[in-house]
């Protein structure tokens, strides 16, 4: 008796973990949040523009910045992501474009703060093969609000800067979609360092993306952000810093 006992409590226990495995392969996969590179260009005066290009955990970001005046400058941002799995067909792919304007201000000779706002649209493709169910595939766009406070400091070989770029995202989901249009927000602070020689200098900047209120988002989220590149710097007069 104790053994058919113990027996119909096994089966309901794998029952129970069929269902749960089940119910788990039907939900459709979940797009991927993938934060950029941080646009941080520490300008230094009017006429002063960058350019920089750079590949990392958002695969490949492209990054315009112009000083306007000795106090404002504009700003533009670009990402684009097609990673592939090597022995299937799924796949993660993005798509963001996004500009700002902002202030800054030099402070004695080499230190500098600078603020930006902006906005920026993308897109995310995920596909994700399934054995027992049907496959999923993802198709969403979003909308990005961004402000950008940061500090640094400028020289002929190096320039460093600390910045935290505050996003408010809205993802807007496909009718293949399971989960509701939804707004969330990311503190996302990074450290860049710029080392050359004035006009070109290899950059680096590493990061981490918080979801403020984790608990409620129903998307994947890649915390990490680390890029490295190249910067050309053109119109920054260095004999005045």
């Amino acid at each position: 008796m104790k053994q058919k006992i113990y027996q119909k409590k096994n089966l309901k226990l794998y029952a129970l973990i069929i269902i749960i495995s089940a119910t788990g392969l039907m939900t459709s996969c979940s797009p991927e949040y993938i934060p950029n590179m941080v646009n941080t260009p520490v300008f230094s005066n009017k006429g002063e523009f960058q350019a920089t290009v750079a590949t990392g955990t958002s695969n490949f970001d492209a990054q315009l910045g112009y000083a306007i005046t000795d106090n404002i400058a504009i700003i533009a941002n670009g990402s684009f992501a097609d990673q592939t799995n090597d022995t299937t067909d799924e796949f993660h792919k993005h798509t963001i474009i996004e500009g700002g304007v902002g202030y800054y201000k030099k402070l004695a000779n080499s230190g500098r703060i600078e603020v930006f706002g902006g906005y920026g649209m993308g897109k995310i493709k995920t596909y994700e093969e399934n054995d027992l169910f049907d496959d999923d595939y993802t198709d969403i766009s979003f909308n990005r609000i961004f402000i950008q406070p940061g500090v640094g400091a400028v020289t002929d070989i190096f320039d460093g800067s600390f910045a935290t770029r505050v996003a408010f995202v809205q993802m807007i989901p496909s009718s293949t979609s399971n989960f509701e249009e939804s707004w969330h927000m990311f503190v996302e602070p990074v450290i860049t360092a710029k080392i050359g020689y004035r006009y070109a200098k290899a950059v680096i900047q590493i990061g981490y993306s918080f979801p403020v209120n984790e608990e409620s988002i129903d998307y994947n989220t890649q915390g990490l952000i680390f890029n490295f590149g190249l910067t050309i710097n053109i119109g920054r007069d260095y004999l005045n810093l």
